[in-house]
């Protein structure tokens, strides 16, 4: 199957380009776009859907609008303009990259070289430089893992998205026309993204459809072949505490992996609560969110604020009047502003 794509690629470049330049969605990096952008957009794309993306990339954009701009930021600020988008390692990340582009005087050119850069993996390296200097390379990831996967009709199973990912780029880069990769690949994308989707795809709409394999069987939904992922239930329970009009908050430490210099509401065990002690409480709230293989619920409880000094010293008192000037974690920027509402 793969064989019978690659021998009449030339007319399949040429349906998806035809149909991309007739349909892609108007995107505001696609608009007079720039490395910068490109680069802005990718790293903001990496697990989150363009319709979330969308609002950050035009307040980013406002207020730092180049590679130098963002260099000289202070982190404090990179991650205010970044909070509500999740996984905030790609923000630091992105910190990072811009002041070592700065600090080169000139941007590399080629995947090799932007695989140095932190934060970028193969896809983001293929992306930028196909985009931005018309490097033959395609891009892989989940969407383009399905296209390929519907086109051939490959029932090989596969373990996750990137075990796949891996065994579909020597098809993906034998697609890649050698002018105007950057287009293919955004095609490519915009293809998964709006027509070859994971539930009913738009078959009778898909530009390629002649080339598809899975089309053919008429269970195209059957590709690719991924082994469903282990969900994990955990359940936390989390502590709002008052005193004088501050809310008690925990803050990660500037090193921490995840969410460094980042707020949240404080653990029970950060306050040296046993769970045991909340499990039979009715909590002001509970919430539910997933994050990655982990389904979580967290219950929030009133608790009495501690007196004195406080022993940990990630802990800290914010008043409430100032949550809006801390960097607090979108989900808990939402629930502390629904408890503050359902309040008052």
């Amino acid at each position: 199957m793969a064989s019978a794509l690659i021998e009449h690629h030339r007319a399949f470049q040429s349906a998806l380009l035809g149909w991309y330049r007739a349909h892609a969605r108007q995107l505001p990096w696609r608009e007079a776009p720039s490395l910068y952008k490109t680069v802005v957009s990718e790293f903001m794309l990496q697990q989150t859907q363009v319709k979330t993306v969308l609002p950050y990339f035009a307040r980013w954009l406002d207020a730092l609008p180049d590679f130098a701009a963002l260099a000289a930021a202070p982190e404090e600020r990179v991650l205010k303009l970044w909070e509500g988008l999740g996984y905030y390692s790609r923000a630091r990340n992105l910190h990072r990259l811009a002041q070592a582009v700065v600090a080169r005087g000139t941007p590399p050119r080629t995947p090799a070289e932007w695989l140095e850069l932190p934060g970028v993996g193969p896809y983001t390296a293929a992306a930028i430089t196909s985009i931005s200097f018309a490097a033959p390379v395609a891009c892989v990831d989940g969407n383009v893992v399905r296209i390929l996967a519907r086109l051939t009709a490959d029932a090989t199973p596969f373990r996750d998205s990137s075990t796949a990912a891996k065994a579909f780029t020597s098809l993906a880069n034998s697609l890649v026309p050698a002018s105007e990769p950057g287009d293919h690949n955004q095609a490519m994308m915009e293809l998964g993204a709006t027509v070859c989707v994971r539930q009913r795809p738009l078959c009778l709409t898909c530009p390629v459809r002649n080339f598809c394999a899975g089309a053919r069987t008429r269970a195209p939904e059957a590709y690719p072949r991924l082994a469903p992922k282990q969900i994990e239930q955990r359940h936390v329970f989390r502590l709002w505490c008052e005193r004088d009009g501050a809310l008690l908050l925990h803050r990660s430490a500037s090193s921490a992996r995840r969410l460094a210099s980042q707020h949240e509401l404080p653990r029970a065990e950060q306050l040296g609560v046993e769970a045991t002690k909340l499990a039979p409480r009715k909590p002001l709230a509970e919430k539910r969110r997933a994050i990655t293989r982990f389904q979580i619920t967290e219950a929030i409880h009133a608790w009495p604020a501690p007196r004195g000094r406080l022993a940990n010293p990630e802990l800290v008192w914010v008043s409430i009047a100032a949550l809006d000037a801390i960097v607090l974690s979108g989900p808990h920027r939402r629930w502390i502003r629904e408890l503050l509402a359902a309040r008052s």
